[in-house]
């Protein structure tokens, strides 16, 4: 069979739309049912345990990270592993989510037994509400669809769509509910750039003591010059005998300066340091560092403390290190 352009598209275009579809259809099952369950998993002593095989499991185990991400703990285990061995990682003060498209995944109904003996709650999310998974169930969820994407009508494909979107549902439903936060992700994902923009703050990253570029307003330019050099931020602070800034010299005002043949060698900083510049508290965020440059179109920063003192000092290279960038 020759693979044709258009041909390919149209494939690609109703996949999208049967899928799409499917979505659309579990609207009206955001019902009492739906309600029950965000209330038994919100009221969890334990963890939430995610269970399913096949297309199934790997849906279970997106979703279950999904729930611990969002404030709600949460792990995966599979059916087929429960019963030899993993169930001895559920309490009698968890819940589980079971998924099965069919309802009647033997893996699943092999534990059922043992989970009615620990009498623990027990939500099913399936395609058959007349299935034995879903009769079983405290609360059954119906993901069922109309067809699957797959032209042969065997691939879970809508199937397993609808199933992961009833789970963000569900999670992002209890996010809510516990009043979960931006910091609160951030904590759950300090290794991520989302993180970092999160959590990590200007002090964090900063130059500090000795390393802060700075000089007094009498410092010749040559020796302002030479500070810069040193430190290596492309910038230097001018400060008075109190630590107060006063104004910065950077780089680009060397070059200006130069360009305008200004006699530098018996001039002091004071006399051509850009006052009024902008500064950001040590307690903000490196985020709030890095708008302030590109909104600034400036490379660094002096960093002031709660007596508005020269506390710190970055540059751009210091955001790009930590990530931020």
């Amino acid at each position: 069979m020759k693979l044709h352009d258009d041909a390919l598209r149209e494939l690609g275009l109703a996949v999208i739309q049967t899928e799409a579809q499917a979505i659309a259809d579990l609207a009206k099952r955001i019902d009492a049912n739906f309600v029950a369950a965000c209330k038994l998993l919100f009221a969890c002593k334990g963890r939430i345990v995610v269970t399913g095989v096949g297309k199934s499991g790997h849906i279970g185990g997106k979703i279950a990270a999904t729930l611990a991400s969002t404030g709600t703990p949460a792990f995966f285990v599979h059916s087929g592993e429960a019963s030899h061995g993993d169930l001895g990682m559920i309490t009698a003060h968890d819940v589980i989510l079971a998924l099965s498209n069919s309802g009647e995944t033997t893996e699943i109904l092999a534990i059922l037994p043992l989970i009615k003996r620990l009498n623990i709650s027990l939500i099913a999310l399936t395609g058959n509400s007349e299935s034995t998974l879903a009769k079983f169930a405290t609360i059954h969820l119906d993901v069922s669809v109309e067809q699957e994407a797959c032209p042969l009508g065997l691939a879970p494909t809508s199937s397993t769509t609808a199933a992961l979107v009833m789970g963000d549902a569900l999670a992002v439903s209890l996010l809510e509910a516990r009043g979960f936060t931006r910091d609160d992700f951030a904590f759950s994902h300090p290794g991520g750039q989302l993180g970092r923009r999160l959590l990590l703050r200007v002090s964090d990253i900063m130059h500090t003591d000795s390393a802060i570029p700075k000089v007094s307003e009498n410092t010749l330019v040559s020796g302002a010059i030479l500070e810069m050099t040193t430190k290596k931020l492309g910038m230097t602070a001018v400060v008075n005998s109190e630590n107060e800034l006063l104004g910065i010299f950077t780089d680009g005002d060397l070059r200006r300066l130069l360009g305008n043949n200004l006699s530098l060698p018996n001039c002091e900083i004071g006399e051509v340091m850009t006052k009024n510049s902008k500064v950001i508290h040590e307690n903000c965020l490196a985020a709030e560092a890095m708008q302030i440059m590109q909104q600034q179109k400036i490379s660094a920063l002096c960093v002031v403390d709660d007596q508005q003192k020269v506390c710190g000092a970055l540059n751009m290279h210091d955001l790009i290190r930590a990530g931020i960038v």
